[in-house]
């Protein structure tokens, strides 16, 4: 770049050399020497003007610029929190909420900012306000709710001999799932008076958990507590463990039956085969016996199944005793559930020596249903592009070929078609917006169940920002004190079941998931009309959602509410519809009023 300085220097020459002093002969010559020095020293100053204005404009340029950019870093340094999408990863990277996090494979990944930044940030600004909670907020509606008692461990009829057969059982799914199937079979059992084998659990290919009934359950309470209901052995006679039962006809799969199939199906078609060959085996057995139209008693003996004879055996109800002490940060306090939950190691939750509680710190639990499984099985789309379908797909083809065959021959839904009615599940951030916008503060202490996120640890950005006093099982336990419960998914599945069923508050995800719905039942059944459960309506919350970019907080604020408030009526269960979700009705407890 030519300075000003130097400039002068290149274009006068002729003034400053010597020979410009050498004197001129004759006026002509001299006047006419000054006009043209007189010209050029005007030229020369407009030039240098034009000069200086290009050179203070290129500086000019060049600071703003740097200025710009710089920013530009400061805003993506300050930024509330992006949430990024889901690091697409195969099923058998996902990790899970404790993040336990492939870091190499992970930074490999761009990562990208999710759909609900500004609403993210929106949630920031309120929870830092630290407004007071509404006062509905950790309640149900007493007074209705209060009104309704545990009733189905009554009997009204004989002890059933079994004298027709044996119904051996191979139910199938996580442990909610096996669950249903267990108290189903129960029900099937006292309905064609035949023998019960204690249940067994499939391998699955999505849990890949090895665990059987005694693993889980109490067998010998199991078999004592239902002897007046039905007769339950542990294995078949000698005579008939040899039988072929595939070659004679006696295996039934979920193929050859109806989901929820009406008691007249197995009185038809079930009870001549167990006459016939003195044995029946059902294999994937699970939601296969319908909830109405069934007779009274039978129904009852479906709760008293799910909410009495299935407890937990005495290594999970120790564990999660311990969970729920920790929760409870050591208060002492023993809820009203917990006998329920642990059985005697309720009594270890208090505190040695002291011999008032402290005041207990409330907990929220939430159910994060957002598993690969359940993502790839829902046919939705969660902003991940062609990289996130070509996972799911394929994901889809190993675990759910039935499933890929029927997207591949038949015209289904759109995933936008699915979410617009309530078909989807919660993603992690669209569930903590709604807790924000119900008003649970910035201190909750907030309990996640549910492990394996699809998307990892990135999917935990959002609740830990909003959230900072979130904790998982895997936080509030030893490696040491998981360990016994490591690679068996069922069994920390029922370590989940105990803290979310005993929370002061409930919030579930998905209404489809078992696990919601058992929890939920649960905290119906013994609650007393004091554990409220959060049941929020996706279709009313997909419409919310869908204007994350425009609405504002206030307005998404009463919407959420409202959307909310609508579902949280205490109701008797709606005809067809499950007992161990809905056990407000005369099968499963008395009204006191």
């Amino acid at each position: 770049m030519v300075s000003a300085s130097d400039f002068d220097a290149l274009q006068l020459p002729d003034r400053c050399s010597p020979t410009s002093r050498i004197p001129r002969l004759g006026p002509s010559r001299l006047s006419s020497s000054r006009r043209s020095q007189s010209h050029s020293s005007s030229w020369f100053r407009r030039k240098r003007s034009k000069m200086l204005l290009a050179l203070i404009a290129l500086l000019a340029s060049f600071f703003f610029f740097n200025w710009f950019m710089l920013l530009r870093l400061q805003y993506q340094h300050h930024a509330p929190h992006p949430i990024p999408k889901p690091t697409l990863r195969s099923s058998s990277a996902s990790l899970s909420l404790q993040g336990k996090v492939n870091n190499k494979t992970g930074n490999k990944k761009k990562s990208q900012k999710g759909n609900y930044v500004r609403l993210l940030a929106l949630a920031a600004h309120a929870l830092a306000e630290n407004k007071r909670e509404p006062k509905d907020l950790w309640q149900e509606p007493f007074v209705p709710a209060s009104s309704w008692r545990p009733c189905a461990d009554q009997r009204n009829w004989e002890p059933n001999e079994g004298k027709n057969g044996y119904i051996l059982v191979t139910a199938n799914g996580g442990i909610n799932q096996q669950r249903v199937g267990v108290c189903n079979a129960v029900v099937v059992a006292r309905l064609l008076n035949s023998t019960l084998v204690i249940p067994k659990f499939m391998f699955s290919s999505v849990w890949r958990d090895v665990s059987q009934f005694s693993d889980i359950y109490q067998e010998e309470h199991f078999i004592n507590y239902l002897t007046p209901d039905i007769r339950i052995v542990r294995e078949l006679p000698k005579e008939l463990q040899s039988l072929d039962l595939e070659a004679i006809g006696s295996v039934v799969t979920d193929v050859d039956m109806e989901k929820e199939a009406k008691p007249s199906f197995y009185l038809k078609r079930i009870l001549p085969i167990i006459r016939k060959n003195q044995v029946v085996h059902f294999v994937g057995f699970g939601n296969r016996l319908a909830f109405d139209p069934i007779a009274f008693e039978l129904q009852r003996l479906r709760c008293r199944c799910n909410f009495h004879a299935l407890q937990f055996v005495p290594r999970i109800q120790e564990t999660g005793a311990l969970l729920l002490k920790r929760l409870r940060e050591h208060s002492g306090l023993v809820g009203p559930l917990d006998h329920h939950l642990v059985g005697p190691f309720a009594e270890s939750i208090k505190e040695k020596g002291e011999n008032d509680a402290k005041k207990a710190s409330k907990y929220l639990a939430l159910h994060l249903r957002f598993e690969i499984d359940m993502v790839a099985h829902s046919l939705c789309e969660f902003g991940g592009g062609e990289e996130e379908r070509k996972e799911l797909e394929a994901y889809r083809e190993i675990h759910f070929p039935a499933l890929s065959l029927l997207k591949r021959t038949t015209r289904l839904p759109s995933p936008s078609e699915l979410r617009s009615e309530g078909l989807c599940p919660l993603t992690p951030e669209e569930s903590i917006l709604m807790l924000a916008a119900l008003g649970f503060n910035r201190k909750t202490h907030l309990f996640v169940a549910g492990s394996n996120l699809y998307g990892g640890r990135s999917r935990l950005v959002a609740l830990t920002s909003l959230y900072p006093k979130l904790v998982t099982k895997e936080n509030l336990l030893s490696s040491t004190e998981l360990e016994p419960f490591a690679n068996y998914s069922s069994q920390l599945a029922a370590l989940d079941f105990i803290g979310c069923t005993a929370s002061d508050a409930f919030a579930m995800t998905d209404s489809g998931s078992q696990l919601s719905s058992l929890v939920s039942g649960f905290r119906i059944y013994y609650g007393g009309g004091r554990m409220p459960t959060i049941r929020p309506n996706k279709r009313r919350l997909a419409s919310i959602f869908m204007k994350n970019s425009t609405i504002e907080w206030r307005v998404f604020e009463q919407r959420m509410r409202k959307a909310v408030r609508q579902t949280k009526h205490v109701q008797t269960r709606p005809k067809a519809r499950s007992v161990y979700r809905y056990p407000r009705c005369k099968d499963c407890m008395c009204r006191t009023d």
